[in-house]
């Protein structure tokens, strides 16, 4: 049965980007890599010495990562007395980044983690890092938060794509009940 519309044309997809194409393979050759280089170690001194090796990463990791927990909850409880909002992290971040790449088991992550916990390596990616940032944000275009929602749109299982837009008409005058739970 043909109604003379003419058949939809699906829109051309969108090309993914580079990131999204190319991290599934970094992270699979990562992988790989932290393995034979754990069985190549292991070959050298040893599977129990490895293995020792391995263990005393996870602690070493778990302790910085307490420390840095620790250390960004003491700075956001002085700026909190002060009255005001704590003024760069002083390195927290990077610290748990670098204790959780210690935690990981291999080697290379483990080099990672240490380069990481190196103050001045910490300042410069930390500069770098909000350089990045404050760019992107300028280069951003204008347009409030609540602009997301109301270009929403719906994706048909026909392919078609519906736009629109939801607005609660309610009266001003009405009471305001509680509303019930979204949880059933």
């Amino acid at each position: 049965m043909t109604t003379g519309a003419p058949p939809p044309t699906y829109p051309a997809r969108p090309r993914r980007s580079r990131l999204r194409t190319f991290l599934p393979l970094g992270i699979a050759a990562w992988l790989v890599l932290e393995i034979w280089l754990l069985t190549v170690v292991a070959d050298a001194i040893g599977g129990l010495a490895v293995f020792l090796l391995l263990v005393a990463g996870l602690v070493l990791g778990s302790v910085v990562i307490k420390r840095a927990g620790r250390r960004a909850f003491q700075a956001l409880n002085e700026a909190l007395q002060r009255g005001g909002t704590p003024a760069g992290g002083g390195g927290n971040g990077l610290m748990m980044l670098g204790g959780l790449l210690i935690m990981l088991p291999g080697l290379i992550s483990d080099a990672l983690g240490l380069i990481l916990l190196i103050p001045p390596v910490q300042k410069a990616l930390s500069a770098y890092t909000e350089r990045t940032f404050d760019r992107k944000l300028r280069e951003a275009t204008a347009g409030s938060f609540g602009d997301a929602f109301q270009q929403a749109r719906i994706h048909r299982p026909d392919g078609k794509v519906v736009q629109g837009e939801v607005i609660r008409d309610e009266p001003r005058d009405a009471p305001q009940e509680p509303r019930p739970p979204l949880t059933g």
